[in-house]
C-alpha cells in the first residue's frame, strides 16, 4: 500500500480551533459536579447527641465485635465495652443539669439500653465459656 492508499484508510482527527476552550468547560463543569457532591457528604453538625453517638459506637463494636471489610474479625472486648459505658456514665454525671430534656431522655435511654446489653452478652459469654462444646454439665 503506497503512502498515500494509508492515509486515506486511517481515520482522520479534525481539531476544530476552539477544542482547548471545550475541553476546560468540560473540566470545570466536571470540578464543579464533584464540589456538589462533596458538599451533600459534609460532617454532621458538633453536639452533644453526635457525641453520645460516637462513644456508643465504641461500646457497641466492643461489645459484639466486629469484621472488617477485608474478612478480619475484631473479637469482642468486654472490659473495653465497659469503659466506653462508663465514659457515658460520666458523661452524664458532668453535664446533669445542663441538658434539654430531649438530650437527657437520649442519654437516659442510652445507658439503660447499654447496660441491659452488656450483661446479657457477659452472662451468654460466661455460660460458653464454662460449657465450651455445648454439652450440660
Amino acid at each position: 500500500m503506497t503512502d498515500q492508499g494509508r492515509e486515506e484508510a486511517e481515520p482522520k482527527i479534525i481539531v476544530d480551533s476552539d477544542w482547548k476552550q471545550e475541553a476546560a468547560a468540560e473540566k470545570a463543569k466536571l470540578d464543579e459536579e464533584l464540589r456538589d457532591v462533596g458538599g451533600k457528604q459534609e460532617m454532621p453538625q458538633a453536639s452533644f447527641v453526635e457525641l453520645i453517638n460516637m462513644i456508643l459506637m465504641q461500646a457497641t463494636v466492643s461489645l459484639t465485635g466486629y469484621q472488617t471489610p477485608d474478612g478480619q474479625v475484631l473479637p469482642p472486648d468486654h472490659m473495653a465495652a465497659k469503659h466506653f459505658i462508663d465514659l457515658l456514665e460520666v458523661l452524664k454525671e458532668k453535664t446533669a443539669g445542663n441538658l434539654s430534656d430531649e438530650e437527657q431522655k437520649i442519654i437516659d435511654s442510652v445507658l439503660h439500653e447499654m447496660h441491659m446489653r452488656f450483661v446479657e452478652i457477659v452472662k451468654m459469654a460466661q455460660q460458653q465459656a464454662a460449657n465450651p462444646e455445648g454439652t450440660e454439665s
